[in-house]
């Protein structure tokens, strides 16, 4: 007997038929003498709808009620889910995040997971119960609901499986796996069968929407095993079949990921370029332009401070395009009165491509291949961030497709990397 946790992402949860399959393959599983834990998300659209009923009413609503209405939809969906598999035969309980507890800080709209009580959760499994629990919320120490930001499920689903300590997490959802790149973008991309956690850890920073980063951070951790596998299979599949299926997430660096210089090719269009022109280029500058920006809880990306000029400096810095404007003000109300500029550049037709790789460690000439590919195609790059395992590159957004097919080919990613010899 393992424990396993289940995750379920919107479009798994889509519709009551979806819902009977998903009810399906837990049953099977539970069948088989598992002991499972479901974190579902809620059904596809849903918390898009409930947040736009919110901003009809107010253009920048209060995080803390954005927060209780967006929860409603992993509740609904848990308890459709339990429903379902009651009528399968199978116990189930649901449990929203705040009755578990799922405890959280504060941070509303994108709060992270402090702990979890496993107790509700073990008692239900000792008496042969499926239980489910609302993925993407948890409750603060005042007792407010929270929930973690696009993808929370994900690291819901983690945590929760680092907490009971189950022998894999299983994330479900409408791909079948991790792919070289994305195959709407490239379409010879070619799934992974094993992934390593440091290449997955990249992939999900730099743009790659399979798993939200958080997820991984977790499953890194806690040492958590973690698959990502479709659930638009048939739900009655051979148990041993699924279980080999979609790609693993592993600690382990095997032989064949090493003969991979590149393993893959992340890239996100939600990028916004700001740029500081003619600040005092003095020690702590940086700090006085990035101190405001994090207080704000925004997230700073790639960075870039030019040689000093006459005693000033020009100072770029990418975020998230959904923080953009709130980056902006923060910039002009605390930052550009007290450390002074000559101008404030901004550019949202911007894009981010990376190459991840750990063979990358061992290979040189990695990134020169990369620059000169993207040289033949007459893309220019406006910035540059490295580590031992990946490069990024900031280009113009209209370009970001061709980028990503040109190197694709150029790394071989369409063919099986071969084991070293």
């Amino acid at each position: 007997m393992s424990l396993i946790v289940h995750k379920y992402g919107g479009t798994s949860m889509g519709s009551i038929e979806r819902i009977r399959n998903v009810a399906r393959r837990v049953a099977k599983w539970h069948a088989a003498g598992h002991q499972v834990v479901v974190v579902p998300s809620a059904m596809s659209g849903e918390t898009n709808r409930l947040l736009g009923l919110a901003r009809e009413l107010s253009p920048q609503p209060d995080g803390r009620e954005l927060d209780a209405i967006a929860a409603t939809g992993e509740q609904v969906s848990s308890g459709l889910l339990a429903i379902a598999l009651q009528a399968e035969g199978v116990q189930a309980r649901s449990y929203a995040g705040w009755q578990v507890a799922v405890k959280t800080d504060s941070a509303y709209t994108k709060a992270r997971i402090n702990s979890i009580d496993d107790t509700r959760i073990r008692g239900d499994l000792n008496h042969g119960r499926v239980v489910i629990v609302t993925g993407f919320q948890g409750v603060d120490d005042e007792g407010h609901i929270t929930t973690l930001g696009r993808g929370g499920s994900d690291t819901s689903a983690v945590a929760v499986a680092a907490a009971i300590g189950a022998d894999e997490c299983l994330i479900y959802t409408d791909v079948d796996g991790v792919y070289t790149t994305d195959p709407r973008v490239v379409p010879e991309a070619r799934r992974m069968a094993v992934v390593s956690f440091e290449e997955m850890l990249e992939m999900a920073s730099l743009g790659s929407k399979v798993l939200q980063i958080r997820s991984v951070e977790f499953a890194g951790k806690y040492r958590v095993p973690t698959r990502v596998l479709s659930s638009l299979t048939d739900p009655l599949m051979p148990l041993d079949e699924e279980m080999r299926s979609g790609t693993l997430i592993t600690f382990e660096e095997d032989e064949k990921m090493e003969a991979a210089v590149v393993s893959g090719i992340a890239f996100s269009r939600d990028e916004a370029k700001i740029t500081l022109l003619a600040v005092p280029d003095k020690p702590g500058i940086a700090y006085s332009i990035l101190g405001p920006v994090a207080a704000a809880n925004i997230d700073v990306d790639m960075i870039v401070q030019n040689v000093s000029v006459a005693g000033t400096t020009d100072f770029s810095f990418t975020v998230n395009r959904n923080e953009f404007l709130r980056t902006i003000d923060v910039l002009k109300r605390d930052v550009i009165p007290a450390v002074g500029a000559r101008e404030l550049i901004t550019d949202e037709k911007v894009a981010k491509v990376s190459i991840v790789g750990i063979g990358m460690r061992s290979h040189v000439g990695v990134a020169s291949l990369m620059f000169q590919t993207l040289s033949q195609d007459g893309i220019n790059i406006q910035m540059i961030s490295t580590s031992e395992i990946k490069t990024s590159v900031l280009i113009d957004d209209k370009y970001l497709e061709l980028a990503v097919r040109a190197l694709h080919k150029a790394f071989d990613l369409d063919k099986e990397p071969a084991a070293k010899g």
